[in-house]
């Protein structure tokens, strides 16, 4: 039988909206350079995060590599293509392979971003930022109380780095998740290189940001490299954490506990050491306010 998405938005049973809380510590993204090295040497990390939609397939090597890590490691999903901002429908197969895909892997939590990259059924190659109104605080709330109802999970939203402003927003980013958060209630992957480099490229600041996010809510943490560029900062997943995003980081402990905190690095990958040291410096972090 086909499952079909809920036809709109559905009430939130708070009771049934729990989320698992077994992870813990310093993860580490997980990507394909790196397999062999993991499934050989075991090394001593506390979870993987994988791009959820490189595994949609029902075979392959991916999905092969993934399912034997798994039985070593906690691994946790996080996608690019759920579209939580468009206009357009749902795409009820994306969902579906998603679910299917968590019940294969069981992850403590499925996350998103908050942004859009489908209009009209074309998909295009970047996350596009929001305009922060209550009309598209309506039409964001919608699709995640949907996605939650079908997944039968609540999600993970994350930050988004957009580089612009809208002059028609009537909200900041910060009160535009915490409304967003008390409507579906959801939870939050907090990036924290996005709200420094979104900080400098905008001029606000970043512990503005961090004091008005609901603290609660916060599940997961980002920490990735950016690229200095003439005029601004470039979120590139290509460098190592930056200083400045070392201190953000500290600063969001104190606030927010010791939230399991993932490293990212998506291009110019290094050696699965350089990784390790990153995570391992994380974890020199959280263990101070453990």
């Amino acid at each position: 039988m086909k499952t079909e998405l809920p036809s709109q938005a559905v009430e939130v049973d708070a009771n049934q909206q729990q989320l698992p809380t077994s992870v813990k510590g310093a993860g580490i993204g997980l990507r394909s350079l790196h397999y062999q090295y993991i499934i050989t040497h075991k090394p001593q990390v506390n979870w993987f995060e994988v791009i959820s939609d490189n595994y949609f397939g029902d075979g392959g090597l991916p999905l092969y590599h993934l399912e034997k890590i798994r039985q070593d490691y906690p691994i946790n999903l996080h996608g690019v293509g759920m579209s939580l901002g468009s206009t357009d429908p749902l795409n009820q197969d994306y969902l579906t392979r998603l679910k299917k895909l968590a019940a294969r892997i069981e992850p403590d939590w499925v996350s998103d971003h908050l942004s859009w990259i489908s209009i009209n059924g074309h998909y295009l190659n970047d996350l596009i930022p929001l305009v922060y109104t209550e009309e598209v605080m309506d039409n964001v709330a919608s699709r995640i109380l949907q996605v939650q109802e079908f997944l039968d999970r609540p999600i993970l939203i994350e930050n988004p780095s957009p580089y612009i402003t809208f002059t028609d927003s009537t909200m900041t980013e910060w009160e535009f998740i915490t409304k967003l958060v008390h409507k579906t209630d959801c939870y939050l992957l907090l990036d924290i290189n996005n709200v420094y480099v979104n900080a400098i490229n905008s001029g606000f600041d970043p512990l503005t940001y961090l004091d008005n996010i609901p603290a609660t809510r916060v599940k997961e943490i980002h920490l990735a490299g950016y690229e200095e560029k003439e005029n601004y900062l470039l979120d590139t997943h290509g460098y190592p954490v930056h200083p400045p995003v070392w201190q953000l980081y500290e600063e969001a402990l104190i606030k927010f506990g010791a939230v399991p905190t993932l490293i990212e690095w998506d291009t110019d990958i290094p050696s699965f050491e350089v990784l390790m040291a990153e995570a391992n410096k994380a974890e020199q972090f959280l263990e101070k306010v453990s």
